[in-house]
């Protein structure tokens, strides 16, 4: 999903650059330190939370801070209360009188300074991966500790210096990623703007703030952050804010959208609050699980299918679907959409995003009532998708004939006739397409 950047103006007039994915309640990211559209836009390395909420019903906003990305980058002034401005601009384009504020990494310090500063626009805070105090957070891991300590060589060996710190982050492993990576940084920021960052990020204290937070907060430890391990950084973070909630995770964006619904559902989007009736189903589940853990390793298999997991999910909701999280699917992805041909140009671009992350994929389709409660769907339709991805082949989408029938001639693609199956667990038989695309 290909976010639109738009502008806006701080208070002092520095031009920056955001952008939003789905549609309903909004939460505004506080940006890290290359820019968050930029690095959505230019690098697979970060794993954002955007898409995966904007798949689950809320609205995400995030920005590149001036001096970075698109925003503008001919500034005097970098540092915290500069950084502050431009969220606070961010909160006064979106449009809605009261938000959730986000600060993950290097974005915590003005997520922080936000929530003391206006409390009665925010409905929650959640900080990541973050800390109250600079110095604390640059030591926190050995990647952060490469970037402090190289910072001397930073202005004279730029390219040098970004392709360091991009080996850290990947874990010294993978010289292609961090190559891209470097790029990325180097594409990002310039050398003096990073460096007047990364002093002035060293220098912030506001620890003695931390009591004063009055809204709802959630402090994260994202165990899949590769940066390295934030635990003891959170922990402490979370027993310094009043009140504040702490849980240590592997899927972040679960964890944010669950604290943020205790309130209540969202109102607009949000795949609880979506009608039974009939619905297009896609059903995916990752091919040979079992032996692929074996020969690549537990960890290794499980980056590549979370790196595919969030590529569906960008691929359901830029297509007009809803993912459905409420099922327990394993490797799959459960997803329905109200079209035909959006359910299959959906399911065409799953197989891309495997293909591409060297996974196989069962893809099925099929269309048909469905019951929803809270973020489940039930139902024999749900059942058929699920069969009918099972007959396929990596490498292939399958659809029942209904789907088949509905999107003839609306979605620019041909069906191969398949012939009758019958389903584990179905009455009848049904009749199977392959879907090729024109």
């Amino acid at each position: 999903m290909e976010p639109r950047i738009q502008y806006t103006k701080a208070s002092d007039g520095v031009s920056i650059a955001y952008a939003t994915l789905g549609e309903g309640p909004s939460i505004v990211f506080s940006t890290r330190a290359w820019g968050d559209v930029h690095t959505y836009t230019t690098v697979e390395f970060f794993r954002p939370y955007f898409s995966r909420l904007a798949s689950r019903g809320w609205r995400t906003v995030f920005y590149d801070g001036r001096g970075n990305g698109s925003s503008q980058r001919d500034v005097a002034d970098v540092g915290l209360d500069a950084r502050t401005l431009d969220l606070a601009a961010i909160t006064e384009t979106i449009g809605q009188d009261r938000f959730a504020v986000c600060g993950s990494q290097s974005g915590g310090p003005a997520a922080i300074v936000y929530a003391v500063r206006h409390p009665e626009r925010l409905t929650h805070l959640v900080l990541a991966n973050t800390s109250a105090r600079g110095s604390d957070y640059q030591e926190s891991t050995p990647t952060l500790r490469v970037a402090r300590d190289l910072r001397h060589i930073a202005e004279d060996q730029w390219e040098f210096y970004t392709l360091a710190l991009a080996n850290a982050m990947t874990g010294f492993s993978d010289i292609e990623t961090a190559g891209r990576l470097a790029l990325a940084i180097r594409a990002g920021i310039s050398p003096k703007n990073w460096v007047a960052d990364r002093d002035g990020f060293q220098e912030i204290d506001l620890e003695g703030m931390l009591s004063s937070i009055s809204v709802p907060t959630l402090v994260i430890h994202d165990r899949a952050d590769t940066v390295g391990d934030f635990s003891a950084l959170t922990t402490k973070l979370a027993s310094r804010i009043p009140d504040a909630r702490f849980v240590a995770t592997d899927d972040a964006p679960r964890a944010i959208d669950e604290f943020l619904r205790e309130g209540g559902e969202p109102q607009a989007n949000a795949p609880g609050t979506l009608p039974s009736g009939t619905a297009i189903i896609l059903f995916t589940d990752i091919a040979d699980s079992t032996a692929l853990t074996e020969r690549l390793g537990d960890a290794a298999f499980r980056d590549k299918a979370r790196e595919l997991d969030e590529a569906l999910r960008r691929a359901i909701t830029s297509n007009g679907g809803t993912a459905i999280d409420g099922k327990l699917l394993g490797d799959g992805v459960l997803a329905t959409f109200g079209a035909a041909r959006e359910a299959i140009a959906a399911a065409l671009a799953c197989e891309n995003a495997a293909t591409a992350t060297e996974l196989g994929l069962h893809i099925g389709l099929h269309a048909g009532d469905v019951i929803r409660e809270e973020n489940n769907v039930y139902g024999g339709a749900v059942n058929i998708a699920s069969r009918i991805s099972e007959l396929a082949a990596p490498g292939e989408v399958l659809v029942s004939r209904t789907v088949a029938d509905l999107a003839r001639t609306s979605a620019g693609v041909t069906f191969e006739d398949r012939g009758d199956h019958e389903l584990k667990g179905i009455d009848g038989s049904v009749r199977v397409f392959a879907v090729r695309a024109d």
